[in-house]
């Protein structure tokens, strides 16, 4: 029984330093980590922030040709006698020229 016990407790009692060394350092560096990951989280870095000016960009010039697509049917249908196309066309006009002070424009 004692020979069961001590080939059971043998390696039980070797494993445990480290296991209670590793424990003891994570929990040591746990708030080291939290304000760092919470640092990286609150800060933007530039490349960053352009990739997200550019995505905005991107947005509003696809909202532009959506709405000069639109503003064409609108329009043709507006010479028709459509009396609700020409509304509409005046909204996309109107969204349209909102939209376009704010897309930059290439260098040729």
């Amino acid at each position: 029984m004692r020979r069961l016990a001590l080939i059971i407790l043998l390696p039980v009692t070797l494993a445990l330093p480290g296991c209670l060394a590793k424990t003891v350092v994570d929990v040591a560096t746990l708030p080291v980590k939290a304000v760092g990951k919470g640092v990286d989280m609150a800060t933007t870095s530039q490349s960053e922030a352009d990739e997200k000016r550019g995505r905005e960009i991107r947005r509003r010039e696809a909202r532009l040709a959506q709405l000069e697509r639109d503003y064409d049917k609108q329009l043709d249908r507006c010479k028709d006698g459509n009396r609700r196309a020409c509304d509409d066309a005046r909204n996309s006009y109107a969204e349209m020229q909102q939209i376009i002070p704010s897309i930059p424009v290439e260098p040729e």
